[in-house]
């Protein structure tokens, strides 16, 4: 029961940072969304290099 518990919480993060996501590239162009899903790649690569050390 606890590994079903802990994967339903993982998914409903997961939807968090989808939502999350969409709502900020609503209004963005193509360019503009690239761009930004390449700053969030590389702030999460950062803080796991952080986490790792």
């Amino acid at each position: 029961m606890k590994t079903a518990t802990r994967t339903q919480t993982m998914v409903e993060r997961m939807r968090e940072i989808r939502d999350q996501v969409s709502h900020d590239i609503m209004n963005m162009t193509a360019a503009e969304e690239r761009a930004y899903l390449t700053e969030q790649l590389k702030k999460l690569k950062s803080k796991r290099e952080m986490a790792n050390r």
